[in-house]
């Protein structure tokens, strides 16, 4: 079996769906999964609305009707016939959205943003699954919470791969074309988690390693892997083949294009990834694969924007020993703080995080304790692989330079732009 993957941007209108047919046609769907994210921006869309329902906002079933706006435009775009089984398919969905919004008692922010943010990728595989049918292509529409089981990090969970490994392996239907949803899952309670932004990678990955997949395919609007993000950085280069190892450290700097977690599975079972471009699908994109002769031989660039720099020190001028690093890290694992570079001295101990769930004041709160607090907000970490000085030279131009750290492959240089 052949597992793909599309993203939000290839399925983002009636056009994109219908090119994920035209792609299907030219390189086969038999016995091939699909993983599917939400169409377009609906995550963010879907986030506004969970925004509203916390704030008691007059603008929540605004915000709601606009989703509902999005998918059916879509809708009516795809099929003649609005008596069409995609509409009711659908509309339940929303059904089911309102009801969670009417009925829900839990004040807990993730689990709340779990139960509505799914909406999202339900509806896009309903779509797509029903528009394959209408085509002609009998699809078999999988609800992924069946069969990925986690516990209950909400927003971040954790797989509990024994479970989940029985319910794939036992249940996914062989030579036809299934359809499921990417980045969900459910805990115990059958409640709805999610594995973390960008998580439909990983779905991918979860289901190739269960089934013992031939292949693993994510389709993007990129021809690839490239060296470098085109958005901040002139010629980026296609890289044609880069070994597990590379795209591992690639993903962990933070590259875009391959989620973080998608790859230790497939390296464990040696299953190929390719990463090609639904617009022109034709054309062979990156494939990583095994092998330490396919180390890229130029560098590579990663940058990531809106990071936060702590500076902290002790307030007596007293070392900072290992006690004092252990508590650290403890506080920045317990307020969920992504660490992307660290560097300490003997009395200050320098940190570059990502507060994606917006925790930094309490946890600057607590810091202040026991250590002077200084930071930095939306600073930017550039991180070089197989970096030489012209490759420096370009991230530190026209920046302040706020911390650098070198090993013998890798440089990273946390900047501030200059005004």
């Amino acid at each position: 079996m052949r597992i793909f993957k599309f993203g939000g941007a290839s399925v983002k209108d009636a056009a994109g769906i219908r090119n994920v047919h035209d792609v299907l046609q030219k390189v086969g769907y038999e016995d091939v999964l699909l993983v599917v994210s939400a169409m377009g921006k609906t995550t963010n869309a879907l986030e506004v609305v969970i925004k509203n329902y916390f704030e008691k906002s007059k603008e929540l079933q605004a915000s709601v009707q606009e989703v509902r706006k999005y998918h059916n435009q879509i809708l009516l775009d795809l099929f003649d016939d609005e008596k069409h089984a995609a509409f009711t398919d659908v509309n339940r969905l929303f059904a089911d959205l309102d009801a969670f919004l009417s009925q829900n008692k839990s004040p807990n922010y993730n689990f709340v943003y779990d139960q509505v943010v799914s909406m999202g990728e339900l509806i896009s595989t309903t779509i797509l699954a029903n528009f394959m049918n209408h085509m002609g292509i009998k699809t078999n529409w999988i609800d992924v919470r069946h069969f990925i089981k986690t516990d209950n990090t909400y927003r971040d969970a954790n797989v509990d791969w024994e479970q989940t490994q029985k319910n794939i392996s036992k249940n996914v239907k062989r030579k036809v074309l299934n359809i499921t949803q990417g980045f969900l899952g459910s805990d115990d309670n059958n409640f709805t988690t999610t594995l973390g932004r960008e998580g439909s990678d990983y779905t991918a990955a979860i289901f190739a390693y269960c089934l013992n997949a031939e292949s693993v395919t994510i389709w993007k609007d990129v021809p690839g892997v490239m060296n470098a993000d085109p958005r901040y950085f002139e010629n980026a280069t296609l890289l044609n083949q880069i070994s597990y190892r590379e795209a591992i450290e690639l993903a962990f700097y933070g590259a875009t294009v391959i989620h973080p977690k998608t790859l230790q599975p497939l390296q464990r079972k040696e299953i190929p990834l390719f990463v090609k471009s639904f617009l022109k699908p034709e054309l062979p994109g990156t494939s990583v694969s095994k092998g330490k002769d396919l180390e890229p031989h130029l560098p590579c660039f990663i940058v990531k924007k809106e990071q936060l720099l702590i500076s902290l020190s002790s307030i007596d001028f007293s070392f900072i020993m290992e006690e004092n690093i252990s508590e650290i890290f403890s506080l920045l694992h317990q307020y969920k703080m992504k660490v992307s570079l660290i560097q300490n001295s003997a009395i200050s101990f320098s940190v570059c995080i990502e507060d994606k769930f917006g925790n930094f004041n309490e946890l600057k709160t607590i810091l202040s304790k026991k250590f002077k607090v200084a930071y930095n907000e939306n600073v930017s970490l550039y991180t070089i692989r197989h970096f030489d000085e012209k490759a420096a030279r370009i991230v530190e131009k026209n920046k302040q330079v706020l911390l650098k750290q070198m090993s013998r492959e890798t440089m990273q240089v946390v900047t501030k732009e200059v005004n």
